[in-house]
Formats: structure tokens, C-alpha cells, sequence
């Protein structure tokens, strides 16, 4: 039977969403949609990675309680958050019949998310739209605050809009089916949290090591739902970007966007690319006197412990600035970096010079 959820809510201008936490939800879906939207066409957006385990399930699941399903499935990675593919999905949702009325459901991860979230936001002028993520950093991250999204080739997440999903339904229990490199990988987005906006968090995650590393179920759901209500604090009071305070959570994501970009989004996970961006932030932080010995020496132990890399892989860094002029935080060309100056606080930085974005690349690998 399913513990009682933990329920996060995010309050907008025009409505609000719920984010459910908690085990056993999954068996919840067909409940959880019909008290939050009209309609009964559903097009589920998985992976062929998830597809197996959860999505095929839930989709004869949702069949079952009399909703008409179409089961769309996209490679698992990165190359599929790209226009090419949303295209396909758009072509394909036209072929099934999909409407106004018709919902889209993302099952899966980050990728499929944001792909997913893309399509439903550009379909007919914009679809209702659920996310069930079933990754940890899909959970406690991407599936918030209605940023969707596709990749180009030379800058991640450049074409998307903010799409706000009618719910979202988290599972802890399908944690315990997620591969390690990825467990780990959405392991960097909640040591960001504590970073950018609470030491106290921070400092539990540190205290909690053995079993974050274990998948003790009643600390992740901690976990997730305080990084949930984090984002979620922040995404209520900047929802689209207008006064730069939702900027904060890119801390780390400068530097990482580039290296996913640099490799082709195919040799670093997202959350791998954060991890290094973040010791990479701090590095250029602490060369700026804006930190001390103290936090980097916290910050890198933490994302060790979590078995999360720090060292930049074999870039040109000449080709990453230029890349990281592209970014959507550069102004005018001139690059801006999210910097912490203690734990729990960070603040946009301004005219950076590239000698000292070059010198934090060096200093993540001699550290």
C-alpha cells in the first residue's frame, strides 16, 4: 500500500499545480490526471529505456480506466532532445488523431521531459501536460518550474518555451531501477540546492552520505520534496526569467551546457557536465575572493562522496568560452556566471574576464 504523499504546490500568477512525492504512486495516475484536467486522449512521450519498465505499464494502466492511449517512444539520451525529433512527435501525434483536448504525458527522464513538455506547448497552440519523471534528477529539477525544450547543435536548450505541466506524480520506488552513473548523476542537482539556497540542506546531505549512496527511500523523499519546494519558491516569484532571480539555478550549468555541447551530448550526463560546472564555478569564485577555502574544500568533498566527477574532460577551453558566449545567461557576448559567495547564497556576476573563466577550468583539475 502507498505511504501518504508529500504534496508541493506551485503557486502562479494564472494558476497553480501540484507536485506529488511519495511511494506506490504510479498505481495513483488515472486519479491523479482526472482530478487536474478534462479529456480522455492520452499521448504518453517515453524512451525506449523506460518504455519497458514503467511507461508501457502505465499506458495499459491508463487504457484500463477507459482513456484512449497513444505510446510514443524517442531514443534515450541527449541526441533526442533535438528539433528533428520533436518533429517527429508533432507528425505523429497529427497521424494519431491528437487535438486540443488531448493530453501529453511525459514518462521518463530530463530528456524526455523537456522534449515531451516542447511538443505539448507548440501542438495546437498548447496541450495539457503531466510529467512522471523517473529520474532522481528529473524529480528533483527538470520536471519543475515548466522550462521545456530542445537542443541545437551548438547550444543546449536554445529553442523551448515555459510550459507548466497540470501535475506532476513522482515515484520513489522507481528509483531503485535507475543505473548508478545516472542515480549519481541527478545527485549533482541536489547538492546545487543546498549551494544556492540553503546551508542547513547542504549540511544534511552531508551528514546523510551513506544512505543518499544507499537509496534509503525516507531520505530521498526528503530530499526530493525539499528540492522540489526550493525550485518551486523560486519559480513562483520569477516564473519566466523577467527579473533574473530564477538565474540562481543555473548555478554550475555555464560551464556544463558547454561541455555537453563541446562533446555533441554524448560523453557526460547532464548531471555529470553540472557536477564539473559547479567545481568549476567555485573554482572561479574563489579566485574572485568571493569565497573561501572552506566551501570549495565542502562543495568538492560532497560531490566526491556522492561520486560525482570534478575534473574537466580534454576540451579545448578556447572552444568552450566560445561556446559559453552562445549561452542564454551571455549578454551581448559578454559572459555572466551564477557565483556563490557562502553556502546557500549566489548572486549573477557580471563581465567576467575569459582569463579567469581559463584559469577555473585548470584549477577544477589541479584541485
Amino acid at each position: 500500500m502507498a505511504e501518504s504523499p508529500l504534496i508541493t504546490r506551485v503557486n502562479l500568477a494564472d494558476r497553480s499545480y501540484d507536485i506529488q512525492i511519495g511511494s506506490g504512486n504510479l498505481a495513483e495516475l488515472s486519479s491523479f490526471m482526472r482530478d487536474r484536467c478534462q479529456g480522455s486522449h492520452v499521448v504518453i512521450v517515453t524512451d525506449d529505456q523506460v518504455d519497458p519498465l514503467y511507461a508501457d505499464k502505465l499506458g495499459d494502466q491508463l487504457a484500463g480506466d477507459e482513456w484512449e492511449v497513444h505510446v510514443l517512444v524517442v531514443d534515450a539520451g541527449e541526441q533526442s532532445k533535438s528539433v528533428e525529433d520533436v518533429h517527429e512527435l508533432w507528425e505523429t501525434m497529427l497521424e494519431e488523431g491528437a487535438d486540443r483536448q488531448s493530453i501529453v504525458l511525459a514518462i521518463g527522464g530530463g530528456v524526455v521531459g523537456d522534449l515531451a513538455g516542447f511538443a505539448a506547448a507548440a501542438f495546437a497552440r498548447g496541450l495539457q501536460f503531466f510529467q512522471v519523471p523517473t529520474t532522481l534528477l528529473a524529480q528533483v529539477d527538470s520536471s519543475v518550474g515548466g522550462k521545456v525544450g530542445v537542443n541545437l547543435p551548438g547550444a543546449k536548450n536554445m529553442v523551448g518555451a515555459f510550459w507548466q505541466p497540470r501535475g506532476v506524480l513522482i515515484d520513489v520506488d522507481v528509483l531503485a531501477t535507475l543505473p548508478e552513473r545516472e542515480y549519481w548523476a541527478g545527485l549533482a542537482e541536489v547538492v546545487k540546492y543546498g549551494v544556492i539556497l540553503d546551508a542547513e540542506f547542504f549540511a544534511y546531505l552531508e551528514q546523510h552520505v551513506d544512505t543518499i549512496n544507499a537509496r534509503d527511500p525516507a531520505v530521498l523523499t526528503y530530499v526530493i520534496e525539499r528540492c522540489c519546494r526550493l525550485k518551486a519558491d523560486v519559480v513562483e516569484q520569477d516564473e519566466c526569467e523577467t527579473t533574473g532571480l530564477r538565474a540562481v539555478l543555473n548555478y554550475g550549468h555555464t560551464f556544463a551546457h558547454a561541455f555537453e555541447a563541446a562533446s555533441k551530448y554524448g560523453l557526460l550526463l547532464h548531471g555529470e557536465a553540472v557536477a564539473i560546472g559547479m567545481e568549476c564555478a567555485a573554482r572561479l569564485a574563489h579566485q574572485l575572493d568571493r569565497i573561501d577555502d572552506d566551501f570549495l574544500r565542502r562543495q568538492t568533498a560532497l560531490l566526491k562522496s556522492l561520486h560525482l566527477p570534478t575534473e574537466v574532460p580534454e576540451f579545448d577551453g578556447d572552444e568552450l568560452v566560445r561556446i559559453m558566449r552562445r549561452d542564454k545567461k551571455a549578454d551581448e557576448g559578454r559572459l555572466r556566471f551564477v557565483l556563490p559567495t557562502k553556502l546557500g547564497h549566489v548572486e549573477l556576476v557580471k563581465d567576467v574576464r575569459v582569463d579567469d573563466v581559463l584559469a577555473a577550468l585548470k584549477a577544477a583539475n589541479a584541485g
